[in-house]
């Protein structure tokens, strides 16, 4: 395998078509991953994509480097991605999230003093028991401050497949997890009081490569799914009869794809964003496109709405840019942001909101995750450093390792991002991160799939990383969705396993020093489920000893850390 190829002989070892090296590519060995390529190219304008996006590489007859290319690596096995020991929390300390997330989950006392006398959960209950403030019941943030002290540790598989899973997700309630895999089929399953039950398979239509993103409908009635066609498909969830109906976007483009989409919260708009740089509006009411924007100069990876009034929407591209748009104002005629983010150097590969029109996440390839403020838009140099610094990307994520540069901790000048996330890897796909979930949590997390088959779990005004959830895949984790109202999270492989990652008490589980368990005794199996085995006196591995000695250690720290 080779990054480097003599464009003069590329036509004709290929057939003159830039989707056919793709092809063989793909049968070296390598992923092509979303950016997809067919015969109908142009071999101009593929040889001009390819090379920006670091496929092929101009070989001269001196066969000269150039020195960005130096620590660039053929494809192999992730290495595992640095933490950051110290990340820089002047922003966000100065920023009015840090109250507001402190408050949501539990943490906020106006007297510094007052905070510190609360350490453990068992303070906690004694105050409740005795008044507490003239409350004798558990607040939200105290629910909140609670749960913390129970992250998911333990991982179970739910599902495997013969092929690469692409999108798992939850719906608003919890109660149903769609599940989107490289076979063509979409799964959705009842998850209603801990249950994981096959409730219905659609098979895809029209699909090429792979189901890219899918989406519930507010109501959860419904879903939408995404991939290399010209159409987005609707589907129905519950009902006697199926609905598959195929929504065209007339694209006006040969090779055309939805990287992600959503459905607006009053349920009658889809909003997707595709390959050729615009964002594409579909009105469920009048059943055709209305809207085309122009957007990013490269592919739109992602959109969210930022809040549930859906008139503020977010986008992020390859371009390296996070743009604010006013669903008001948008016209095709003159498509401008409200407002633009810089500060990646590298492209966007998921954006999440918050849910309060303010703040959002954006995960990138550059290998960080950033906190945006919607009011702290770039400056002009801002965004100008950001595309020269993502125009001289001279690598391709999808097969090969990250630049030994991009881990270099730098920034780029007009970089208005409020905190800045190191510790997971991004390679392969358009892996995911999210908000975690307001209910349990109070926000206070922001979670991310990682390239080495890890969860990676930040803490939201620290940047440190709280949980690295591993072990429970072989591949890449594409997505993952923490449960709405349960402490659990879901990861969706590319290994083709979806798995559970809940809370186990290894500590009530361990057998007492001295102690000895007859009979059947509780041990792991090598899918991360428990078994019960006879003629065993000891209840654990000696690996799930020193974990349990790890758990219990924790429980006594403060609740405020």
């Amino acid at each position: 395998m080779t990054a480097d190829v003599d464009v003069r002989h590329l036509s004709a070892n290929f057939g003159g078509h830039v989707g056919s090296v793709g092809v063989g590519l793909v049968n070296m060995g390598v992923d092509i991953g979303e950016q997809y390529y067919t015969d109908d190219m142009e071999v101009e304008d593929g040889h001009a994509y390819r090379r920006r996006h670091g496929q092929i590489r101009f070989v001269t007859s001196d066969n000269d480097e150039s020195e960005g290319d130096s620590d660039i690596e053929s494809v192999g096995p992730p290495r595992p991605p640095a933490r950051e020991t110290s990340p820089d929390v002047s922003s966000i300390d100065s920023n009015h999230i840090k109250e507001k997330v402190l408050r949501e989950s539990g943490r906020w006392t106006s007297n510094k003093k007052s905070r510190l006398t609360i350490p453990t959960l068992a303070h906690l209950m004694q105050r409740r028991e005795i008044g507490m403030d003239a409350r004798h019941h558990f607040t939200k943030g105290d629910q909140c401050l609670v749960n913390s002290r129970f992250l998911p540790n333990r991982y179970e598989k739910l599902a495997s497949y013969h092929h690469k899973v692409f999108c798992g997700t939850y719906s608003q309630s919890g109660d149903i997890f769609l599940s989107a895999c490289q076979d063509q089929h979409v799964r959705i399953y009842d998850t209603k009081q801990g249950n994981f039950e096959l409730m219905k398979t659609i098979r895809a239509r029209d699909v090429g490569w792979s189901v890219l993103d899918v989406a519930f409908s507010p109501d959860s009635n419904y879903m939408i799914y995404s991939s290399w066609s010209d159409c987005i498909h609707l589907c129905n969830i519950h009902g006697d009869h199926d609905v598959h109906e195929s929504l065209v976007l007339s694209p006006g483009e040969h090779s055309f794809c939805i990287f992600s989409l959503m459905f607006s919260c009053d349920n009658r708009e889809i909003i997707g964003g595709a390959n050729d740089g615009c964002l594409y509006i579909y009105d469920r009411e009048s059943n055709q496109r209305t809207l085309k924007i122009d957007a990013h100069d490269d592919d739109v990876n992602c959109v969210s709405f930022a809040d549930n009034s859906s008139q503020i929407l977010y986008s992020g591209g390859d371009d390296g840019l996070c743009k604010v748009w006013d669903r008001r104002t948008l016209r095709e005629d003159s498509p401008a942001p409200v407002g633009v983010m810089a500060g990646h150097v590298d492209g966007i590969t998921y954006i999440d909101t918050k849910g309060d029109a303010r703040y959002f996440v954006s995960n990138s390839k550059d290998q960080t995750i950033k906190l945006w403020d919607n009011r702290m838009f770039s400056p002009k140099e801002g965004v100008e450093a950001t595309k020269k610094a993502v125009s001289s990307q001279r690598w391709d994520y999808r097969w090969q390792q990250v630049p030994r540069n991009l881990n270099r901790k730098k920034s780029v000048s007009g970089d208005t991002s409020v905190m800045t996330y190191r510790g997971h890897c991004v390679l392969h796909t358009l892996i995911r991160a999210r908000f975690s979930p307001a209910f349990t949590t109070g926000q206070r997390y922001i979670y991310s799939g990682c390239a080495t088959g890890s969860v990676v779990v930040y803490d939201l005004l620290t940047g440190k990383v709280v949980k690295n959830l591993d072990g429970g895949h072989r591949s890449c984790v594409r997505d993952v969705s923490w449960h709405p109202y349960e402490n659990n999270i879901i990861s969706s492989s590319w290994d083709g396993t979806v798995g559970k990652w809940g809370y186990f008490d290894y500590w009530a589980h361990e057998a007492e020093e001295g102690e000895e368990k007859l009979g059947e005794d509780l041990e792991e199996e090598d899918d991360g489920r428990f078994s019960y085995r006879t003629r065993r006196q000891t209840a654990f591995k000696r690996s799930d000893r020193s974990r349990c000695k790890d758990e219990k250690n924790g429980c006594f720290n403060k609740l405020y850390d």
